[in-house]
């Protein structure tokens, strides 16, 4: 999974971009900028990090732009996943004054959070960085923005567990409860069911004891989560595996405990917090006139 980098799914996107732009016009513009601003007036637009971040989203920054005028020129002047040290100027955007300025609040909203989103990331892969566990994301992603949010995951340096519902069968204890399959063999049972429906999918199953990693190994599931276990648990798991299955360390998380647990044996951390309470990088958009 590792630098695997997901495509932006810009048909996506252009909804996205499309709704936050009906949020701030409404069909009528944006007021300011008409009535105070003359219509042929030219202008520059630099985008800066007021911190240090890892940059991503300016292909998505572009679109806001050009969704407003086309005729506005963006120059990304970094790469996706440079490291950007407070007062890089990361983007310049040249074209009409009025454009430009209606569409600052959206682009950068979407450059922020992307960049928040990235440097999180990094931070969280950084502390791994002697061990092969890896850090994944979840599914604790802003409705619509899910595929922005996984794109600027890897580009942080982090990887992606599984993309929705329909790419991989997660097998949680709800799932065998309001099945009937709790109890003894209630994972291998579930698991067959799960191979009989989707037998092109991966399975996991999700383990909140050290008795339901055995049956989860028995039943050969592909990947088994260990939920909210102690790192002396997860230690006595990563034994009973032997290397069988994947082994997904979640629950209770935090960056501190990330260069222990990678030196129990899991193959990967999974991290909600990369997406769901992110801190949005602090990105500032200076304009000044085009000199005639």
């Amino acid at each position: 999974m590792k630098n695997k980098l997901p495509e932006i799914d810009f048909e996506r996107v252009e909804i996205l971009i499309q709704l936050a732009l009906e949020e701030d016009l409404n069909g009528i513009g944006d007021a300011t900028s008409i009535s105070v601003i003359p219509a042929d007036t030219e202008a520059t637009a630099l985008m800066r990090c007021k911190e240090d971040l890892i940059c991503a989203g300016l292909p998505v920054a572009k679109e806001v732009f050009n969704a407003v005028d086309p005729d506005i020129r963006f120059t990304a002047l970094v790469e996706e996943g440079a490291s950007c040290p407070a007062g890089s100027v990361i983007a310049e955007a040249e074209g009409p004054a009025r454009a430009l300025l209606t569409a600052e609040r959206t682009a950068l909203n979407f450059l922020q959070r992307l960049c928040g989103i990235a440097t999180t990331s990094a931070a969280y892969a950084a502390a791994l960085k002697d061990s092969s566990t890896e850090v994944l994301d979840t599914r604790k992603t802003t409705p619509g923005w899910r595929n922005l949010e996984k794109y600027a995951v890897a580009v942080g340096g982090a990887s992606n567990h599984r993309i929705g519902l329909y790419d991989r069968v997660m097998i949680k204890d709800n799932h065998r409860e309001l099945a009937g399959l709790e109890g003894k063999n209630g994972i291998i049972r579930s698991v067959r069911r799960a191979r009989e429906t989707y037998p092109t999918l991966e399975v996991e199953v999700e383990a909140d004891t050290l008795e339901e990693v055995k049956d989860a190994v028995e039943a050969g599931a592909e990947h088994i989560l260990l939920d909210n276990m102690t790192d002396a648990e997860m230690a006595d798991a990563v034994r009973i595996n032997q290397g069988k299955s994947k082994l997904e360390a979640s629950g209770g998380i935090t960056i501190e405990r990330l260069p222990v647990i990678g030196r129990l044996g899991v193959d990967f951390v999974s991290v909600g917090a990369l997406t769901h309470s992110v801190k949005a990088s602090d990105i500032s958009m200076e304009i000044k006139l085009d000199k005639q």
